[in-house]
């Protein structure tokens, strides 16, 4: 009944959470970490063992991944990052026929996921408002800049001058110039949300960001507000979604009907820990539903609001590294 967690990177508070979760079940159970350079991953090591993997795009990945988790009786892989995740969601049955269940949605809707352009059709067909894309011939200014493809904030830019545009800007075919959502009018959330296997939405937890550096939240807030019964009349069920899907919106502050979506990443986001203490516990929940084949009930609303995160920086030791 062991855990894989892959690309673990700095998610020491996942793996922990997993390891919590499943030794209160199976007491000898482990949960193991991958990373292509797992001696400097924390995450990695913390947890109960650890596995160097090959880069994606490398051809001996997927069998290196699949010997490894024969050789530690492992049943269950989390992935965690957005480069990881299509390759795994095509590959999911032939994982199953290893005896090894990967928790991704499926190849379809992973696909809409990485490509913001396909996510904002999708929000539309689900009655989702999305700031508009302009073309780069005519755009009204300020505008917002991102990849199609991107995550972690990587290439994006705030343009409020015609003179901070580049060439780069215009020939860059996978730069989007979308109306830029003023923060002075809109809160921006996070949404962590819970599809079980039939694809239903169990449970939504909107975390304020309140601070945000590289990509990833440091300080944010649980509030339960009108956005949470928007996404259960909208979002109640997505074909293929399973587990945890991240998800942003921002919200008007002065008319909280005023939402508009942003992206789906079906995957455990930085901010996690904070929904996982909130007493949203998605960990206990992919476990009882791909471990001990239980089913849950539709939905869960019963996680503390006005429930603070300020993160901080810690050291994992470790003794006797050569490098």
């Amino acid at each position: 009944m062991n855990i894989l967690i892959t690309s673990a990177g700095r998610r020491v508070s996942l793996v922990r959470s997993f390891q919590k979760e499943i030794k209160k079940i199976y007491p000898e159970a482990k949960v193991y970490a991958s990373d292509s350079n797992p001696e400097l991953s924390a995450a990695c090591q913390i947890a109960d063992g650890l596995l160097k993997v090959p880069l994606l795009n490398e051809p001996q990945y997927l069998e290196e991944l699949i010997d490894f988790c024969k050789s530690c009786k492992i049943r269950l892989i989390i992935p965690t990052i957005d480069t990881e995740l299509l390759l795994l969601a095509q590959k999911k049955q032939y994982f199953k026929e290893h005896g090894i269940v990967v928790v991704i949605s499926s190849e379809e809707f992973v696909s809409k996921c990485r490509d913001k352009r396909e996510i904002h059709k999708f929000f539309e067909e689900n009655n989702i408002n999305v700031a508009k894309e302009y073309t780069k011939e005519n755009f009204k200014l300020p505008i917002f800049i991102k990849p199609l493809d991107g995550s972690r904030s990587v290439d994006t830019f705030i343009i409020k001058s015609k003179k901070d545009l580049t060439e780069y800007h215009y020939t860059n075919e996978k730069l989007m110039f979308l109306e830029y959502i003023n923060p002075e009018y809109y809160d921006e959330f996070t949404c962590d949300l819970y599809y079980c296997k039939a694809n239903k939405l169990r449970c939504v937890v909107p975390r304020k960001r309140l601070e945000v550096r590289g990509g990833e939240v440091y300080k944010a807030l649980t509030v339960n507000n009108s956005i949470v019964s928007y996404i259960k009349k909208n979002l109640k069920h997505i074909e293929g979604a399973i587990g945890c899907l991240t998800t942003q919106f921002f919200v008007h502050k002065n008319n909280e009907d005023k939402i508009i979506g942003i992206e789906v990443n079906p995957r455990f986001g930085g901010g996690y820990p904070l929904t996982y203490h909130s007493g949203a516990n998605y960990t206990k929940w992919i476990i009882e539903e791909y471990l001990l084949d239980k089913q849950l009930s539709d939905k869960f609303d019963s996680w503390e609001q006005d429930l603070l995160m300020v993160r901080y920086d810690d050291e994992i030791l470790v003794h006797g590294y050569k490098g």
